[in-house]
């Protein structure tokens, strides 16, 4: 009886510690894995002794592997094959020939620096490639980079997280069979993944046809939909490894579960948004398992056994190889070289590293004990380095390379917000598009546009679009209640400079005016354009055209460089095909004259094509 009530008891300390460690990551906007592993060491044996995995006993192994089934099973279910075709060809190279740079790099410097031997620093290695969307999405919410940086983040994050776990079998099943030859090897290497692979597709194959076409008429169908998909995760891996068991090849079940969950994810199955949310509550429960046991099995001796060289180790593994690798994989004009040295500063490394880890550790612990040690202490240190330096300095870094942009947030993603935000993006500016309706946030991110899904009312959304670094807040909602106070919280809780809303009924726009918010009256803006087309026909048409491949910018002048400048001197260094056409100083505009001189904070107004107009505006902000 003590020893069920002992368990209980762990699992209940288990369980609350990982919900409040969610919590508290999200309150202060870092990873959750930080607050996993400190609790893991604070209750483990090393601190209150709150938490002894011991008590598990042999079964201990099982509950993990099945533990990680579901972590490996989430993460390939989140990789979307059209987000690899679509990814551009440096990221490609960065999660292709930078995992492979990563994984053979780190285990040079594991097996020099360490003195592991050369199939343990192998397995560290391909552990250490990934560094997962748990640790670098909630980075990317509190540092508003550019959508091209996120995005790369992202998707390396997303890809790597299974090409991890691949490599991570290819490289233990060295670690237990290298010593019987690289035929032996190359076999049960081959059984184990091709026998994963069956049972994986095999049951997604199945578990597909029942939800597509045997849950529809069931009252419940979204939440039996639910329970099929993390049952059939644990199926898959509980197949694998029972086949695995009869035929000699065990360690199948993780190939199976990435399998399995990369076919479903990137299937046409009902009820996914619903499956997405349950999932990710469930996956938060296991991982808070799986991170403190790991944290709780490690023992303050085994990572002083580390010494120096494990410090010497991840300064290499974070400060050499990840810029090195990124800094080859990502050479090209997407992204700039601040951009590139930003992504190369963030590595971090969280939940497959950990959770595997610990999967093999503890499979290690009776037949070659010092390599679990090694194992574990190795990786925790990376993970936690990696976490604690880079995800908590990640927005003072963006800051000292200043690749964090100036942003447009728009708050409503309807016909009017999708067309304002065609409009900025086509003129180079960053824009966010907060949205309320789901099927609409779907609609906008397929089309390419950077969407936050949520109230713009809500403080808490607006900050995660990145309104505290934004310029321009333009508010387009059908509610004018909803515009007036939006436009008043990034007026006066956020200071944006230039607060625009979009009003329905004429009769508000007083309202909007005496808060200081640029109103437009929807009603009073077709008007003027229907005004345009009978009034002044020729002008009207222009607009037309210019709309299509022309532009109208307006940049401050900030450099001494071009304060002082003639107009006729300004004008002869513009590019072909853009004029310019208005100065407005201290409030009043004019028409520029050759002779005028152009002084610092004017606001000049650039018309032409719009390649020239763009090349115009970074001239004069140089």
């Amino acid at each position: 009886m003590s020893a069920a009530v002992d368990i209980i008891q762990i699992v209940v300390t288990i369980m609350g510690l990982g919900v409040a460690a969610q919590v508290l990551a999200d309150r202060l906007r870092v990873p959750s894995v930080v607050f996993l592993i400190l609790a893991g060491v604070l209750v483990g044996p090393e601190g209150l002794g709150l938490i002894t995995p011991a008590i598990f006993g042999d079964a201990l192994q099982a509950i993990v592997g099945l533990s990680v089934a579901i972590i490996v099973f989430e993460g390939a279910f989140h990789l979307r094959i059209d987000r690899i075709r679509g990814a551009q060809r440096e990221t490609l190279r960065l999660i292709t020939f930078g995992a492979v740079g990563s994984l053979v790099a780190t285990a040079l410097v594991v097996h020099y620096v360490l003195g592991t031997p050369w199939d343990l620093a192998f397995l560290v290695g391909a552990l250490l490639v990934a560094t997962g969307p748990t640790v670098i999405t909630p980075i990317m919410s509190v540092v508003p980079v550019r959508e091209r940086v996120a995005s790369t983040l992202e998707t390396e994050g997303v890809v790597n997280d299974v090409t991890a776990a691949i490599l991570a079998i290819v490289m233990f099943e060295y670690v237990l069979l290298g010593s019987q030859g690289l035929p032996t090897l190359v076999r049960e290497f081959a059984l184990r993944f091709g026998l994963g692979i069956a049972v994986g597709a095999t049951v997604a194959g199945v578990l597909w046809y029942v939800l597509r076409y045997g849950t529809q008429a069931v009252e419940n169908a979204p939440q039996n939909a639910r329970l099929m998909v993390l049952v059939s995760s644990l199926t898959m891996y509980g197949i694998a490894e029972v086949l695995g068991a009869a035929l000699g090849a065990a360690e199948a079940g993780i190939a199976a579960v990435a399998t399995g969950g990369f076919i479903l994810g990137n299937a046409d199955i009902p009820y996914r948004d619903t499956i997405e949310q349950f999932k990710g509550d469930v996956s938060l429960l296991v991982i808070s398992f799986v991170f403190i046991t790991l944290a709780s099995l490690l023992s303050l001796e085994d990572l002083l056994g580390l010494g120096a060289g494990g410090l010497v180790a991840v300064v290499l593994i974070a400060a050499v190889i990840r810029p090195a690798v990124v800094l080859l994989s990502t050479v090209g004009d997407r992204l700039t070289l601040r951009e590139r040295l930003f992504v190369s500063a963030l590595g971090p490394r969280g939940i497959i590293p950990a959770s595997v880890a610990t999967l093999f550790a503890l499979e290690l612990q009776s037949t070659n004990p010092a390599a679990a040690t090694t194992l574990v202490g190795t990786v925790f240190l990376v993970i936690f380095v990696t976490v604690v330096f880079e995800g908590g300095l990640a927005r003072h870094i963006a800051q000292a390379l200043d690749v964090i942009p100036m942003r447009t947030i728009i708050v409503g993603g309807g016909r009017v917000g999708r067309e304002l935000a065609e409009r900025l993006e086509r003129r180079g500016e960053e824009v966010v598009i907060i949205e309320r309706k789901q099927a609409v946030v779907e609609e906008l991110r397929q089309a390419g546009f950077t969407v936050h899904s949520g109230d713009g009312t809500d403080q808490d959304v607006l900050e995660t679009a990145g309104i505290g670094n934004a310029k321009i807040a333009a508010v387009a909602t059908r509610d004018d209640d909803v515009n007036l106070l939006v436009g008043q919280l990034a007026r006066n809780t956020y200071d944006v400079e230039t607060v625009v809303a979009r009003v329905n009924e004429p009769s508000n726009l007083d309202a909007f005016e005496d808060i200081d918010i640029e109103a437009i009256s929807t009603s009073m803006s077709v008007a003027w354009s229907m005004d345009n087309v009978i009034e002044r026909p020729g002008i009207s048409q222009w607009m037309r055209e210019l709309d299509q491949d022309g532009d109208v910018q307006e940049v401050e002048v900030s450099s001494n460089e071009h304060a002082g400048k003639t107009v006729a001197e300004l004008t002869d260094e513009l590019p072909e095909g853009c004029h310019l056409a208005l100065i407005s100083r201290d409030g009043t505009n004019r028409l520029p004259h050759a002779d005028d001189r152009v002084e610092m904070g004017d606001h000049l107004t650039f018309i032409g094509h719009r390649a020239a107009v763009s090349d115009a505006i970074s001239y004069c902000t140089s």
